[in-house]
């Protein structure tokens, strides 16, 4: 953690909790004179507004970087290699509010025990685990156990803290999350202090069943992460969860839409997400890649009559002239050059809605659906869905991992994850509404009928897998497509399964570098984590990855 955060916090912490002690992330305290005046609920919201990505990480890192490596689209143009700043916002992400999670804990701490409590404290350790599962699956070894004290620890191990080895991160995490599993009342919900807490509770609204469901569904993701490198314990948790029917966001049941997720919508929430908007605006070199057009369509028809997987509509669209074009994903030399201006700020113009079809006479390769980009106020901020879960569970029945191989229902869950990843897509998208024109998405950018469910399992039935490693590329070409909005966790699940749909030579990025901030102001502790991991280099792999 920077050093100089530390350092000045006494001083920068009263301008950070004045911006985010906000409820419905708008202006709460009218005297924020530092954590004494700012209300446990206030000090939570700044931590839930932090899991918002800055433009600079969607733009520096995701859009330029990140979607590349996935090649969930394909960059046609490597035109912003300052990804410096993106890095240091997706660092600054976990460590600006750490100081706030710390307060939090120091204050629960000093509370009479109770139900309601302990709903606080979970609800405060699966945030605080969300953001660090982000950042360590982005750079490895970070500091956390002695991270976020420097506003009231003032000596060398808080201002200078150690970076922790991911696997010492990941057991602690997974511990955390078991805690806030076993701890969490969901009827304790009434009295205070969670009266009041639950007021600035922008995920659930104090919902504590959806967040005793998050914990586990988290649980269950990192625990399937890391089984390559420590399998038995990522075993017991797997076998936990599934044995002990523990709460898990769900998807669908059978036959049954239940579409569950965890997400902030900016719309109801009350906040504009503007990063994404201003990325694809400013970045404007991304487009469908050849890679991801062959897993939605059976042939490369312009007039889209091959596409059978309805998501293509939701992430992507036509070209200038309505055409369905992927760009080569490995963009062989004379290559006509992209261009247009899909994502210009024009489309969405009140006084003249036709010009949503105007995107260049040279944009002749088709963009990432402007609906998807533009809509800050629609478009939800994802941290999980019931369809991961599904596919969670087909990877541990498939694999037998923590449970009994059991392909039956291995096959039931991948089911139950496609229908609940198109159903959920599908449904989100036809609230997607650009906001000046305010053209909804079905208006414009319709889905046709026949494009569904049964559309994408025709093609990724199992029964069209014959082999056990066919089943699983199958599974998690699904899970890959489902985290199109998610490119950081497509990454983990190309990094550590190798077997995502890929065009060309084998992944080889495997992480970021740390934050040039972070040699000049916590040097020594940084170099000893680079020494570790034997470098922090993209080619250099992170615990996890086998």
């Amino acid at each position: 953690m920077k050093t100089y955060k530390h350092i000045v916090l006494l001083f920068t912490f009263l301008m950070l909790v004045s911006s985010a002690c906000k409820k419905d992330f708008g202006d709460l305290n009218s005297d924020p004179h530092g954590f004494t005046t700012a209300s446990d609920g206030s000090l939570f919201n700044g931590v839930i507004q932090s899991l918002v990505p800055p433009g600079n990480e969607y733009m520096y890192l995701l859009n330029e970087i990140i979607y590349k490596q996935t090649q969930l689209a394909a960059l046609t143009y490597e035109a912003w290699g300052n990804f410096g700043l993106g890095s240091e916002d997706l660092w600054a992400s976990l460590y600006l509010s750490l100081p706030e999670i710390r307060e939090l804990e120091r204050r629960f701490e000093a509370m009479e025990a109770s139900p309601e409590l302990d709903n606080m404290k979970a609800m405060l350790k699966i945030v605080k685990a969300y953001k660090a599962f982000k950042l360590t699956d982005i750079y490895g070894d970070i500091p956390l156990s002695m991270a976020g004290y420097g506003f009231t620890e003032i000596s060398n191990e808080y201002l200078y803290p150690k970076y922790d080895r991911q696997e010492e991160i990941y057991l602690y995490l997974l511990e955390e999350l078991q805690w806030a599993d076993e701890h969490i009342d969901p009827v304790a919900v009434s009295q205070e202090p969670f009266n009041t807490f639950k007021s600035y509770d922008q995920l659930f609204k104090g919902d504590m069943h959806l967040w005793q469901k998050l914990a586990n569904s988290l649980r269950l993701r990192h625990a399937m992460r890391m089984h390559e490198k420590s399998p038995v314990e990522a075993a017991a948790i797997i076998k936990d969860i599934i044995d002990n029917e523990r709460p898990l966001l769900q998807g669908y049941d059978f036959i049954t839409e239940v579409l569950e997720s965890a997400c902030l919508w900016p719309a109801e929430v009350g906040f504009s997400n503007y990063g994404h908007n201003w990325a694809f605006h400013e970045h404007k070199n991304l487009r469908m890649g050849s890679n991801v057009w062959q897993q939605m369509a059976a042939h490369d028809s312009a007039d889209g009559s091959g596409i059978f997987d309805p998501r293509a509509y939701v992430f992507f669209e036509g070209n200038n002239s309505l055409d369905w074009k992927p760009y080569p994903q490995l963009s062989p030399s004379g290559i006509p050059a992209p261009g247009g201006i899909p994502y210009g700020y024009h489309r969405d113009d009140i006084n003249f809605p036709e010009a949503y079809f105007i995107k260049g006479e040279d944009n002749i390769y088709s963009p990432v659906n402007y609906f998807l980009v533009r809509s800050y106020n629609s478009v939800p901020v994802i941290l999980m869905t019931g369809a991961e879960v599904h596919y969670i569970k087909a990877e541990a029945y498939l694999r037998g991992i923590g449970v009994a191989q059991d392909v039956d229902l291995g096959e039931i869950e991948y089911l139950n994850g496609i229908s609940s990843s198109v159903a959920w897509w599908t449904n989100t998208s036809n609230s997607f509404r650009l906001p000046n024109a305010q053209i909804a998405k079905p208006a414009f950018n319709p889905i046709p009928d026949h494009l569904n469910i049964a559309s994408v399992v025709n093609v990724f039935g199992m029964w069209n897998a014959p082999t056990d490693e066919e089943k699983l590329e199958f599974l998690y070409t699904q899970r890959w497509l489902d985290l199109f909005w998610q490119p950081w966790q497509a990454y983990a699940l190309a990094r550590r399964t190798a077997k995502t749909p890929r065009e060309g030579a084998a992944l080889n990025h495997y992480r970021l570098p740390y934050p040039d901030t972070e040699s000049i102001y916590n040097k020594a502790s940084m170099m000893d984590a680079v020494s570790h991991q034997g470098g922090a280099q993209p080619e250099n792999k992170i615990w996890w990855i086998p």
